[in-house]
């Protein structure tokens, strides 16, 4: 989303169904609210009848530029940039950008960062099935040429896998400020297995910094549970973690009825590295909270069943834990907001799986709870 003037820009990738007829859209709200309506305004670049993806928009002292991933006659996902008239109109050739790479096959989801005269563009590097997805960085100044290759200067890989934090092909990524203003934040993808898999990817965002020569540091991606402070100025309350060996009776704490088994046997996809589990026919465990909602997160796994999960004892809901590639940190389920109180939520085994499950296990890992 890009917000010019009196409207927001929404930019998107669709296609008929067919990978080879990928192009960019752009909607345009009708007012100034982010939230709509938009008024569908068709393709951003008409004239330019090939395949691409991940637009990012560039304004540099107010000149506009269309940056994307796209097919260079030859090669796909390879980051171009043109000039812009408006959000709305390319009002000039597109230049490939020389961008460099640790791996041959992608560039793609370009993002910038401007401060003090430079900008700072990133890419996502790698196949995305890759733990080894990750960003590299390419910096210009701002009054350079900047559809002119020559006026950006390649700076490696600047943001990449985190074995010991469980964090893998880390990418596709965006910035924001802190309310006040004060801070930069990096949001970006990432997935909890190092094993060759497009699925489980999970949306994440940790604050960044600076260093002294006023390039960006963008840090170590921190583990899927880890506990860090709101951006600066957000007026919201964190969520409360719950581990799953939290079972001293209290506010908030786990009860577990029948045969469970625990252990840390699951490292860095697990919440502390521990879980509870068990494929015991309706044996339970019962998270008592105080608040207005909660949220469920474990394991997804190749033996794992299908679990029945209840509010305060109302009807079930129906919640499969199978996974093809075992992923850890997986959400499973948000309940619906409830008054402010004191609360019960259930997990059941139900016995049932997935055709392609060879087991019944349900895992128990954290919950989040809001207020």
């Amino acid at each position: 989303m890009y917000q010019w003037q009196a409207h927001w820009y929404l930019y998107y990738t669709a296609d008929d169904g067919s990978d080879n007829n990928h192009r960019i859209y752009v909607l345009e709200s009708s007012g100034n609210d982010p939230n709509g309506p938009y008024v569908f305004k068709g393709r951003v670049d008409p004239s330019n009848n090939s395949w691409a993806i991940d637009p990012w928009i560039l304004d540099n002292n107010g000149s506009l530029y269309f940056l994307y991933s796209g097919d260079d006659g030859t090669t796909r996902n390879r980051i171009f940039i043109a000039p812009m008239s408006d959000p709305l109109t390319l009002s000039g050739g597109r230049t490939e950008l020389a961008a460099s790479g640790t791996c041959s096959e992608v560039r793609e989801a370009p993002s910038t960062l401007q401060r003090n005269g430079r900008i700072f563009l990133f890419y996502s590097v790698c196949d995305t099935g890759k733990p080894d997805y990750h960003l590299e960085m390419m910096t210009a100044q701002e009054n350079s040429n900047l559809l002119d290759t020559n006026s950006w200067t390649n700076n490696g890989v600047q943001f990449q896998r985190a074995d010991q934090n469980g964090v893998y092909g880390p990418g596709s990524n965006g910035f924001f400020k802190s309310p006040d203003g004060t801070q930069d934040w990096i949001v970006y993808h990432a997935k909890n297995t190092s094993d060759y898999t497009y699925q489980a990817r999970t949306t994440r965002v940790q604050q960044i910094s600076w260093n002294a020569d006023g390039t960006p540091n963008l840090g170590t991606p921190i583990a899927a549970g880890a506990t860090m402070d709101l951006p600066s100025g957000d007026p919201g309350a964190s969520p409360l973690g719950l581990n799953d060996t939290d079972t001293a009776v209290g506010t908030n704490y786990f009860e577990y009825q029948g045969n469970w088994n625990s252990g840390s046997g699951c490292g860095v996809q697990c919440y502390y590295g521990n879980d509870h589990w068990s494929n015991e026919t309706n044996a339970t465990a019962t998270i008592h909270f105080h608040g207005t909602q909660i949220a469920l997160l474990s394991v997804a796994d190749v033996g794992n069943g299908i679990a029945g999960i209840s509010i305060d004892g109302g009807q079930e809901t129906r919640v499969d834990y199978y996974a093809s590639v075992r992923q850890g940190e997986q959400l499973h389920y948000v309940s619906p907001v409830l008054n402010q109180g004191d609360h019960t939520m259930t997990i059941r085994v139900t016995g049932d799986k997935n055709p392609a499950s060879g087991s019944t296990y349900i895992s128990i890992d954290r919950a989040e709870i809001y207020s």
